[in-house]
């Protein structure tokens, strides 16, 4: 069966082989349902416009139900040599109701009907991701009642920095994960313009309402250009974008989270239904799926890469090289969902070691700038007291001690003025109570912020 796009300018058949290296109904056919809503959208609008009759339109409508219904329930034979999903659906509707089915594609084009598919599917896309990372969020935000008293060594360079709460941790991945939702928030806003009645690329002479097929299809409004509406797929880009930022995300959050539940770290036990074990040795319990999220994370940069190195170059308006935008941006977005799905169940079941953390958490110096700080509010200019602090650091690592425990002769042959009070604020506990600055680890500033995020997220 030859495709209702080719026309009697033809004088063959298409080459089995051409049908075979151009098809894109194995990949496409996922874009069905989105196809069906335009083309009833697109029917009924041509309805209004008296292009179709009522009775006319109540057949496409009723044929195009029921097509859909064999798609849902995997009753609908694609063919090969019907290219895409648009025209399998197209020729079945054709098959059912002759030249009244011939009609349906009126003031429109595969170029535009594509890209109305695809920004729908899109727009669901994010919609589900978005579901998902407040999914994610809540997930973090609700560890902040059974985590609220737990401290936790925080790291630059991964080396030991400076004492934290474990809630500032997590209330860290949340507000990364809330620019994600912006940043999806904000392409939805570019991708939802309705690109039907753009045609090929230069428009139609039919007198059809383009704001009518908007409207049906929850668009806020049409592409303003028929040449860019053909050739345009930012957004496609800018979701892959979105994605790959999430992938980074992710990536980094299952990173951190694969240290801290090795033995060397011992912060963390995660949930052994999110483990894996070993084929030969008995005694591991593998942290599998933080792995696989973050080699997942390539995968989904890659699918940006492919992206951007597929519209580079291209003259306006439609070229088929944008039939290959599908499979990359199938993969980021399929990819991204998984690595979500199971990272807010893992992240709600994990169980911090407060014992193994608690044990070590002195070590490293933790303190050390909560002390600089404390002889700079004494007068001491920053840099010199970052100087004296580092020399205390070296007499307590000289003596294996920490600095709470080093004596007031110490403190006093740096800096002669020293008192007891130089002990209000060593120790990790005394050294989180000390801050106080706004988006600090301040143990109120912390509670301000995890108020603020259950209620945002209630």
């Amino acid at each position: 069966m030859s495709s209702p796009s080719r026309s009697g300018a033809f004088d063959s058949a298409v080459d089995q082989r051409v049908e075979r290296f151009s098809e894109s109904i194995s990949f496409d056919r996922r874009l069905y349902p989105q196809d069906i809503a335009g083309s009833i959208a697109h029917a009924q609008m041509l309805a209004d416009q008296n292009i179709l009759s009522a009775d006319e339109c109540q057949q496409i409508v009723d044929a195009l139900t029921e097509i859909k219904g064999q798609l849902d329930d995997g009753t609908f034979e694609t063919k090969q040599s019907l290219e895409d999903i648009h025209m399998n659906i197209e020729q079945a509707l054709i098959d059912k109701l002759g030249d009244v089915g011939r009609k349906l594609h009126t003031g429109r084009s595969r170029n535009d009907q594509v890209s109305t598919d695809l920004r729908l599917w899109t727009r669901d896309a994010i919609d589900r991701i978005d579901a998902l990372l407040l999914d994610l969020q809540k997930s973090f935000v609700g560890r902040c009642v059974q985590d609220a008293d737990v401290i936790v060594p925080a790291y630059t360079h991964l080396q030991r920095a400076q004492p934290v709460l474990a809630n500032h941790v997590w209330l860290a991945y949340t507000e990364k994960f809330q620019r994600d939702r912006e940043r999806l928030a904000d392409c939805r806003k570019r991708l939802n313009l309705c690109s039907l009645g753009t045609a090929a690329l230069a428009g139609t002479t039919l007198p059809i309402d383009r704001q009518n097929s908007a409207k049906r299809l929850g668009f806020d409004g049409v592409v303003a250009n028929s040449i860019d509406s053909s050739s345009d797929r930012d957004f496609v880009l800018e979701t892959a974008f979105c994605l790959s930022t999430i992938a980074i995300h992710l990536s980094g959050w299952a990173e951190e989270w694969i240290l801290w539940a090795t033995v060397e770290f011992d912060f963390i036990q995660l949930p052994h239904e999110f483990c894996t074990g070993s084929s030969i040795m008995p005694q591991k319990i593998n942290p599998d799926v933080l792995e696989l999220t973050r080699g997942k994370s390539a995968r989904v940069i890659g699918d940006l890469q492919t992206l951007l190195v597929l519209t580079k170059g291209l003259p306006l308006a439609y070229n088929r090289d944008l039939q290959e935008d599908k499979p990359p941006l199938f993969d980021a977005v399929d990819t991204v969902e998984i690595c979500l799905e199971l990272a807010a169940p893992l992240v709600a079941g994990a169980v911090l070691k407060r014992d193994s953390i608690e044990s070590r958490l002195e070590k490293g110096f933790l303190d050390a700038t909560t002390l600089m700080e404390y002889l700079i509010k004494r007068g001491t200019p920053q840099r010199k007291a970052h100087h004296l602090i580092g020399q205390l650091v070296r007499t307590a690592t000289e003596k294996s001690t920490t600095l709470a425990e080093l004596s007031l002769e110490d403190f006093q042959a740096l800096d002669s003025t020293l008192d007891k009070s130089v002990y209000d604020v060593l120790g990790v506990k005394k050294a989180v109570a000390s801050f106080q600055s706004e988006g600090s680890t301040a143990p109120s500033r912390v509670a301000e912020q995890v108020a603020a995020w259950q209620a945002r997220l209630a």
